[in-house]
């Protein structure tokens, strides 16, 4: 009897041995699901002027719409199909310092970081900074309006994540400074975001100690290492309040800015130096930044954001000025050629 049994072990475990494994393939996040993505609230090629420019979803101080790529906003299949890409990475793929989440409940901080996801997609088409600007979308609208409904219902208020690369045509004012110098000494470093994922820039808005825990630099230190914006305000002003920018459209001509843009030095070092002391954006909380002072790749980058950010959120929330306002985005070409070469 004990003869049987172990024949029969044996067989068995020759039987088992046979049986060929499937190697299942990968799984990969699956898609956002497209009920819940922020619809652009605008259509492209409103009111063409001739030069690659129309109409944006946006009014300028003017009363007038501010003016965007006629190609914007993108067609919905390639939006989402990027939107996609960047939310299974967990970062904008074509501008990876620049992280997004996309919960999926109805919280007010849920549905901020899914406008935030929509928007950094829109602004990082192309490349870094290379894409749809905001005002080609109704996208601040929809963040006040979510603000203003969990105002209504009694919670706190949770601060729009920052829509980078807006073409507020908010003035620039001079109380800005001072409003930051104050908030920076009195802002907690816990930033109080409820939410538990990444919503923009390089740091983790989570309601987190600030994560920049290296040596904070002198004043000196971010006035020499602060990069220069490379242009200047004011340029072949067309009478309706925009300005030549630092970059040119598909068109060969320059990208209209707000006249205001960019800031002068004296307040874009006083904004700079009060979000690094901050580790954040002080007037957009969600937003943080470093400011390393060696030279390595990731630290110049790193103080290329902190610049960034800075600029776009000089006034509030997403109120500022673009990037192409400045000479960054050729700058960030030209440090990760470096690193490559």
């Amino acid at each position: 009897m004990l003869f049987v049994d172990v024949i029969f072990t044996i067989i068995l475990a020759g039987s088992v041995a046979a049986i060929p494994f499937r190697v299942l393939p990968p799984q990969s996040k699956r898609d956002v699901n497209p009920a819940l993505v922020p619809s652009f609230g605008w259509q492209s090629g409103v009111n063409p002027d001739g030069t690659g420019n129309c109409d944006g979803a946006v009014n300028g101080t003017n009363g007038k719409p501010i003016l965007v790529p006629c190609q914007c906003p993108p067609n919905s299949t390639f939006f989402l199909a990027n939107l996609n890409k960047n939310v299974a990475a967990g970062f904008v793929t074509t501008n990876p310092t620049v992280k997004l989440s996309f919960p999926t409940d109805n919280s007010t901080a849920s549905q901020l970081a899914r406008l935030n996801a929509a928007a950094v997609t829109l602004q990082n088409l192309e490349g870094p900074g290379v894409g749809c600007p905001i005002s080609s979308t109704t996208f601040s609208a929809q963040g006040k309006a979510i603000g203003a409904e969990t105002s209504t219902n009694g919670s706190s208020s949770t601060t729009p994540p920052s829509m980078s690369t807006v073409a507020s045509s908010t003035p620039i004012s001079s109380s800005v400074v001072s409003a930051m110098s104050t908030a920076a000494s009195t802002t907690s470093a816990g930033c109080g975001v409820p939410t538990s994922t990444s919503v923009t820039s390089t740091a983790v808005p989570t309601g987190i100690t600030s994560t920049n825990t290296s040596v904070s630099p002198t004043d000196d230190q971010i006035a020499t290492l602060a990069p220069p914006l490379g242009w200047q305000a004011g340029i072949n002003p067309d009478g309706t309040g925009n300005c030549d920018g630092a970059v040119n459209g598909t068109n060969g001509k320059p990208k209209l800015i707000p006249c205001q843009c960019p800031p002068d030095q004296t307040h874009y070092i006083a904004n700079l130096t009060a979000n690094i002391r901050a580790g954040h954006v002080v007037l957009n909380p969600t937003v943080q930044l470093t400011f390393p002072t060696d030279n390595s790749t990731a630290s110049q980058n790193a103080r290329l954001n902190a610049a960034a950010v800075t600029i776009q959120n000089l006034n509030g929330a997403g109120k500022g000025c673009p990037i192409v306002a400045t000479t960054f985005s050729a700058q960030q070409k030209a440090i990760n050629a470096e690193s490559t070469s």
